[in-house]
């Protein structure tokens, strides 16, 4: 019998394994992916977009450390533009030695997480789940391989379309926004101020974000057959584009790396725990990108749970009774959902193309730009505050009453 089974290892799934047995428990980490391909994962286009929380985090966990300077870029400003106008709300001061947050690479925080991580105490056993179910004893897991294993708690840490949450019927409400994400690192002519830019033009939604001086990673969503169309070209011809969509503002752009594809589907699960059965990382959270914090909610996700187990392990308790469950379960929604409401709030308004809705939005950039509480929350957030600013602190005028979407079956 083991003391914890975790259903993927990605940098989530395996900050708590490396966590849990660092305090003595005994976790076994389910992956299909090997080791090999788990310690040296390949470039995937993504950045991560860090707040000083995670940022902490990720320092006492020893991963941070374990990231090359290069790996590291400060984001001093954030600019939000709607549709052809260069006038931008901006949040945070170029001028500050304490930067907005930080970009990563999402195969730099992988590798780092792998390399940080508590090896000796974990099984990994690298095949696919077949089934998970439990008792009041304890879960059950059949794997690929044709083994059996028992847990005295699992912890789905498996995606966003996440196999073990289904399979333990736990609903999610999920979003396909109906459109994909491109993603590339660019070179541009002009240089850049380290601010990040998200860009709510007419028909696609571009975001630029910083990585030195004349490098920044381009993020361009489109629908699918506009996506194709883009994919389909060379890189010179897509360095051209990329040019034109961001009207020019750093000069011109050549593709600096591959770009990728993915699809914008967010999830949120009607609940993060079942009978010893929790969700952690995107699993439980599956955040639209616009406010660039799935990460982040993932990494406090298992700090959270980590958390109460061990402190139950250390006093001889039940590690996955329904109470601490429970307990984890209202932190973590109390941490997420009203960003997670926002923000689909936000993707709703800025991707509706109709007139009023154009009007809407430009009001509301311009009545948050003078309204300096909104912004301060913004900004406070991501320099160290572990929890989101709540929808009763923000100012009744800055929040817009918005149909929000209604959840898909899942």
């Amino acid at each position: 019998m083991r003391d914890v089974a975790i259903i993927g290892a990605g940098p989530t799934g395996l900050c708590l394994a490396s966590t849990l047995a660092a305090a003595g428990l005994k976790v076994t980490l389910i992956d299909r992916l090997s080791a090999e391909e788990l310690s040296c994962p390949p470039p995937d286009g993504r950045e991560i977009a860090l707040t000083h929380s995670s940022k902490q985090l990720l320092n006492d966990m020893g991963v941070w450390q374990r990231l090359a300077d290069d790996e590291i870029a400060p984001l001093q400003q954030a600019r939000v533009f709607n549709g052809q106008s260069t006038w931008s709300m901006g949040f945070g001061d170029a001028s500050s030695a304490s930067p907005l947050g930080f970009m990563v690479p999402n195969h730099a925080i992988r590798r780092a997480v792998w390399q940080a991580a508590n090896l000796d105490g974990i099984r990994f056993l690298h095949t696919g789940l077949t089934s998970v179910s439990t008792n009041v004893h304890c879960a059950s897991l059949k794997l690929e391989d044709g083994t059996t294993l028992q847990a005295r708690l699992a912890v789905a840490a498996d995606s966003r379309f996440s196999i073990s949450r289904r399979q333990m019927g736990i609903a999610a409400e999920m979003r396909d926004n109906g459109r994909s994400m491109m993603v590339c690192r660019v070179n541009h002519e002009v240089a850049h101020d380290q601010s990040a830019w998200e860009w709510f033009d007419h028909g696609q939604t571009l975001a630029l974000l910083p990585i030195s001086e004349h490098l920044s990673s381009a993020v361009v969503t489109l629908s699918e057959r506009q996506m194709a169309k883009l994919m389909a070209l060379d890189d010179d011809a897509l360095g051209i584009q990329l040019t034109e969509r961001y009207g020019g503002r750093l000069g011109r752009m050549t593709l600096a790396d591959k770009a990728h594809v993915y699809p914008l589907v967010s999830t949120y699960a009607e609940r993060f725990h079942s009978r010893r059965f929790a969700l952690i990382g995107d699993a439980a959270v599956g955040m639209h990108p616009v406010t660039a914090h799935g990460f982040n909610f993932g990494v406090h996700s298992q700090q959270r749970l980590a958390r109460r187990v061990i402190a139950a392990f250390q006093r001889g308790e039940d590690i996955a009774s329904s109470r601490l469950l429970a307990a984890y379960d209202r932190e973590h929604r109390l941490a997420t959902r009203p960003l997670y409401l926002a923000t689909q709030a936000i993707v709703r308004l800025y991707t509706d193309e109709r007139p009023t809705a154009r009007a809407l939005r430009r009001l509301g950039l311009r009545l948050g730009d003078k309204l300096s509480p909104v912004r301060e929350l913004v900004s406070r957030h991501l320099q160290g505050d572990l929890h989101p600013p709540r929808i009763s602190e923000l100012p009744h005028s800055a929040l817009p009453r918005l149909p929000l979407p209604r959840p898909l079956d899942s």
